[in-house]
């Protein structure tokens, strides 16, 4: 198009002179000089440089522009590459979450479950041990009025009564051994219910309370070993944050703690029968002989 416009131009100025004054004379073009029209060389002599310049530009323009091509392409692959790994990513994270949020789903279904199961197993305990408290309580209504009956019986009821002040001794023993242990519990539920003390201070006070309940005679004459695990398993209860009364937390432990008390007086009054008991037949003979 440049080339057929640029021929037109030279074709409509043939008769047109153009001269070059920086040129010699010679170089000068004078139209109709020989009348026979030999001056128009010179226009198709200037046309063809025009004509090579608008090649040029035509395929300089061609090719930039397939060059802008490639170009957009290339872009429009790399987006689609950078789009296509962002999704895949995106999907997998969507994935994973939701894998994630699945399984802690389940883990807190588990924990309800368990606490669920720990709550029932604190309420049947606690159900057991008040019946046990009851049935102590009976038992211990029973001594009382036994030792009632054995003290308005005169010989028998001072045996008695001798019988259970041998037995002082031995429960102010088992008193002062229940306070150890009421200590101990008392720091262990603390250091339990403590955000700021370590668990392995809990852990130790409990080592060393299974051990002094496994060494002395008196708790393994109650029976506190076993308890105690049971303290430890399922004790869980904690007053509020701002609690500032150590024996404010617990609840399982406060009633075996009843408890053990209840076993040491009943086993006082058991000793002592026990000790009536075996010292009657040596009395015996002596009343026979007295009788004769």
């Amino acid at each position: 198009m440049h080339a057929l416009y640029v021929l037109r131009m030279f074709m409509s100025h043939q008769g047109v002179s153009m001269n070059n004054l920086n040129d010699p004379p010679g170089w000068n073009i004078r139209p109709d000089e020989r009348g026979d029209g030999g001056s128009n060389k010179w226009n198709y002599a200037l046309l063809v440089p025009l004509l090579g310049l608008a090649a040029f530009r035509w395929i300089w323009t061609r090719e930039s522009q397939r060059e802008i091509q490639q170009a957009k392409d290339q872009y429009d692959r790399d987006m689609k590459a950078v789009t296509s790994e962002l999704e895949g990513k995106y999907r997998e994270t969507l994935i994973e979450n939701r894998r994630t949020a699945v399984h802690l789903e389940l883990e807190l279904e588990k924990e309800r479950h368990r606490v669920q199961g720990y709550r029932e197993a604190i309420a049947s305990q606690s159900r057991q041990l008040l019946e046990e408290r009851k049935r102590l309580q009976r038992e211990r209504e029973t001594v009382e009025a036994e030792k009632t009956r054995l003290l308005q019986t005169g010989a028998a009821g001072a045996v008695f009564q001798s019988m259970l002040e041998r037995e002082n001794m031995w429960e102010l023993r088992a008193k002062a051994l229940l306070k150890e242990f009421e200590q101990g519990l008392v720091e262990r539920q603390d250091a339990y219910c403590s955000v700021l003390l370590p668990r392995d201070r809990r852990l130790e006070i409990e080592k060393n309370l299974l051990v002094k309940a496994a060494k002395e005679p008196l708790a393994m004459e109650l029976n506190m070993e076993g308890d105690l695990k049971d303290i430890f398993r399922n004790d869980r209860h904690c007053a509020d944050l701002m609690n500032t009364d150590k024996r404010k937390n617990g609840s399982l432990m406060w009633l075996y703690l009843r408890y053990w008390q209840l076993q040491v007086t009943l086993q006082k009054h058991r000793r002592a029968e026990r000790s009536m008991g075996a010292a009657q037949p040596n009395e015996d003979p002596a009343g026979s002989r007295t009788r004769t």
